[in-house]
């Protein structure tokens, strides 16, 4: 038993090794792409393709062969007709598009350089005759980040194009902000949206320290360059500085919400608070309780439909040192579980 016990723990000692060797290596790769500003591409799907595949696969199995086979040819029949026709040789190039994108917000807002090349792609080619969906989902985060990917969608906006923002679950504080600047807002019935405030909070060790006799000295140039500090001592001053500044923000947040939504009663809804859609829809925060899914299926097949992503390309070593280092992880714990037991 004791023999086993050591050649575990070494086995365990030799895995956290390689594992701390590979996210090493990881780490190195990850700074490496981030200075040197790996280049994305766009990826476009073909929504109507797709909803016409699924379409005639189901149809193909919930019909009688015979009833199928008729569908199909007098499909054919209708596309020879229409080729025959001038005029209606290509009917795809006569309707408008709809632009789809989405948005899957954290705290800080990371896919906003995405959502930059997104919003660029589409306004090299849209037109007001064509509709931009975008699809948010955020419970907010940092102001300037969601302040700068708000400033994306209203990009969409200020070239006159129509712009619908559809929430499926939550689009809240920073989630909203990005929201409000949309012609029409959907959201499915239990959706989340509102939270316009401003929060802030940060602990401060000043007495712990000091009962430890420690000193803690911070100089500034500027009276109010830093107003609360996690370690030394808070004034007064500085909190009622600090408080006046979150009152700034709050101020800002609610005139942008006003700017583009003139409707609303800021009183009311500018309290911190969120609803759900079907109680928001009645302070007039979301125009229509639908779900994504129903929203652009509507669009079919009136619109040529075009979901629009951005994804970042990662080298070949970066993806082969990921795997590694899960798949040590992996058996890491796993060996660690069966070493406890």
């Amino acid at each position: 038993m004791q023999f086993l016990l050591e050649f575990g723990l070494f086995i365990a000692k030799t895995l956290t090794l390689f594992l701390a060797v590979a996210g090493l290596i990881v780490l190195i790769f990850n700074l490496k792409r981030r200075a040197s500003n790996t280049d994305g591409q766009l990826v476009i799907h073909n929504l109507n393709a797709e909803f016409d595949d699924l379409e005639n696969l189901l149809r193909s199995e919930i019909l009688p062969k015979h009833e199928y086979k008729a569908e199909l040819k007098q499909k054919k029949k209708a596309e020879k007709l229409s080729q025959k026709n001038p005029d209606q040789k290509n009917p795809e190039k006569t309707k408008p598009n709809c632009y789809l994108l989405r948005f899957d917000g954290d705290i800080r807002a990371s896919e906003i350089d995405a959502l930059r090349e997104i919003v660029s792609a589409i306004l090299m080619v849209a037109t007001p005759q064509d509709e931009v969906i975008a699809v948010v989902e955020s419970a907010g985060g940092y102001v300037a980040n969601y302040g700068l990917a708000a400033s994306q969608l209203k990009r969409i906006r200020d070239k006159q194009i129509p712009l619908t923002v559809s929430i499926d679950k939550i689009a809240a504080s920073g989630g909203y902000l990005m929201a409000c600047v949309a012609d029409k807002i959907i959201a499915a019935p239990f959706a989340i949206v509102g939270s316009i405030g401003v929060v802030a909070q940060l602990p401060n060790l000043h007495r712990f320290l000091n009962k430890h006799d420690i000193d803690i000295e911070l100089h500034t140039a500027g009276q109010y360059k830093r107003t609360l500090t996690m370690l030394g001592e808070n004034t007064e001053e500085g909190r009622q500085k600090f408080i006046e500044d979150l009152n700034l923000t709050h101020t800002l947040f609610k005139d942008f919400v006003q700017a583009h939504r003139p409707g609303l009663n800021m009183d009311k809804i500018a309290t911190g608070e969120h609803w759900h859609a079907n109680a928001a829809i009645h302070l007039g925060l979301v125009d229509c309780l639908e779900t994504s899914d129903d929203y652009i299926r509507s669009k079919h097949p009136a619109y040529q439909i075009f979901e629009v992503d951005y994804e970042i390309k990662q080298p070949l070593i970066e993806r082969l040192g990921l795997h590694l280092s899960q798949g040590l992880f992996n058996v890491w714990s796993k060996l660690n579980q069966n070493l406890v037991k």
